[in-house]
């Protein structure tokens, strides 16, 4: 069946997920801010700026109308910073204040709230129902057709399953899952672990050091996922190891390539600056680390990453402070209680 899909943004992912449910049969309409990138992808037919040589099928429109946008289908796709997210929404509400679903590619917390974005976006759009999108994919691969999975993740099965349709390809397969929050979870905080990954290449670490940070960094993921509802099984899933792992070792990986600009040295806004992307893991770690100290979780590697953005701490220190830590076991001592003898 053919649908009309309005997407929000035409960076890379909004053009990645553009040109794929086009080459799905489906008529798309892309809403962008800037007239530039309007042009570009209406009569260029390519995102040149940051997907150069994928060419944009005929059946994909952009506008810089959102209420266009907004009327145009009642499926949303959102390919938007997370931190632009509510205001964006908002602007939907206004136009349309009942969706039938919107599918959420963004990825992050909002900084000020510590919310995920399946809940700012049912603050300001109540009527809607949301599908979470995330696992091992990044946008220069997806829009060239190379193969990777994914996972729809929502309160209803049927907008899953939905979602699932629209999307499901020779070379993007999806799976449903009821997790919302811990799928959330999981593509947020990958970040926050991810620019962890990319200091420590920048200050000359080896693999073992990044597959340790990675391990202990899906730890702390599953324990706050856990204290806030989650499956602690969608942490070994797509959105979660698998969605950390391409991001953590991927040069495609904005986080990634900041981290490693600030363990060179690089300030924060230097690393941003020099990026010229969205680093989601700088705006998630205040709220990730917020979270922990308000629900007594442990996560050190959070704290040090909190540390390095915001108080100035040198990143070779916080490696130290790290690794001098006090001795404890791998796994929660409450999961041992019936090993241990």
């Amino acid at each position: 069946m053919v649908r009309n899909i309005s997407v929000l943004g035409a960076g890379s992912m909004g053009t990645a997920v553009s040109v794929l449910l086009a080459g799905n049969g489906h008529n798309v309409l892309m809403w962008s801010l800037y007239k530039d990138e309007v042009d570009m992808i209406n009569n260029v037919r390519e995102q040149k700026d940051k997907l150069p040589g994928v060419i944009i099928p005929q059946s994909v429109r952009c506008t810089g109308d959102l209420e266009e946008a907004a009327r145009f289908s009642d499926i949303f796709v959102l390919a938007i910073p997370s931190q632009r997210v509510r205001e964006n929404v908002k602007a939907i509400a206004s136009v349309r204040p009942k969706p039938s679903v919107i599918s959420c590619f963004s990825k992050g917390l909002e900084r000020e709230s510590g919310l995920r974005m399946s809940e700012v976006i049912k603050e300001e759009l109540p009527g809607a129902t949301v599908v979470a999108m995330s696992g091992p994919c990044h946008a220069e691969e997806l829009s060239r057709g190379i193969p990777t999975a994914y996972v729809a993740a929502s309160e209803s099965r049927k907008a899953a399953e939905m979602i699932q349709d629209l999307f499901m390809s020779h070379r993007f397969r999806v799976y449903t899952n009821p997790d919302i929050v811990g799928v959330e979870l999981g593509g947020a905080i990958k970040n926050v672990i991810a620019l962890c990954a990319g200091i420590s290449d920048g200050l000359g670490y080896g693999d073992n050091t990044k597959a340790a940070l990675m391990t202990r960094g899906i730890a702390e993921i599953s324990r706050l996922g856990c204290a806030m509802g989650a499956l602690r099984q969608t942490f070994s899933g797509l959105a979660g190891i698998g969605d950390l792992i391409v991001t953590c070792t991927s040069m495609h990986s904005r986080n990634r390539r900041a981290g490693i600009l600030i363990g060179k040295g690089l300030s924060v806004d230097q690393a941003m600056e020099e990026v010229k992307m969205v680093v989601e893991g700088v705006y998630t770690t205040e709220p990730v680390y917020n979270l922990s100290r308000k629900l007594g979780v442990r996560m050190p590697i959070t704290a040090e990453a909190y540390a390095i953005l915001f108080e100035g701490k040198d990143p070779a220190s916080a490696v130290s402070a790290l690794m001098s830590r006090d001795k404890t076991c791998e796994h929660e001592a409450e999961d041992l209680d019936d090993v241990w003898k």
